[in-house]
């Protein structure tokens, strides 16, 4: 005759799970997260980037037009410079967490300027090798890190 507790500890035995595969299951998921969470900062680093490319390109089509209206690009006709600030690209729910925008020191001229996409916080170290980027009245685009221009800009 069996006693029943020792019927009752068999049945239930294979119901759950041992220590050992618990732990060979977090040690896939911590390998896949090891794995995934570098990839999908640099996807989060280069998408604020680009956002921050748009931003420039749509703060520079503004001088353009600024240009057109007042003949050139540090005053208009009352002598009251461009404001660069307000733009709806630069709010906090598009790219205004991650960067600055300003114009470069000296800018502009009549004849020139220069806007700059300064990284702010995280987005400025996790994208240090581009850096800053620019964006001129000739459409020059440059960057202060080392990175190449053509991985930086796109």
């Amino acid at each position: 005759m069996s006693h029943p507790h020792r019927k009752f500890q068999s049945k239930h035995r294979g119901a759950g799970f041992s220590l050992i595969e618990l732990m060979i299951v977090v040690a896939i998921i911590a390998i896949l997260a090891a794995i995934a969470f570098p990839s999908y900062t640099r996807y989060v680093t280069r998408t604020h980037r680009v956002a921050a490319e748009g931003c420039l390109s749509e703060l520079g089509n503004y001088m353009e037009r600024f240009y057109t209206t007042n003949l050139r690009y540090d005053q208009d006709s009352s002598a009251t410079a461009p404001s660069i600030t307000g733009f709806d690209c630069e709010g906090a729910a598009q790219t205004g967490n991650d960067y600055t925008y300003q114009f470069k020191a000296g800018q502009p001229t009549r004849s020139t300027f220069v806007i700059e996409a300064v990284p702010q916080g995280a987005q400025a170290t996790r994208d240090a090798s581009c850096g800053t980027l620019s964006l001129d009245q000739a459409g020059t685009r440059t960057v202060s890190g080392t990175g190449a221009l053509s991985d930086c800009w796109r």
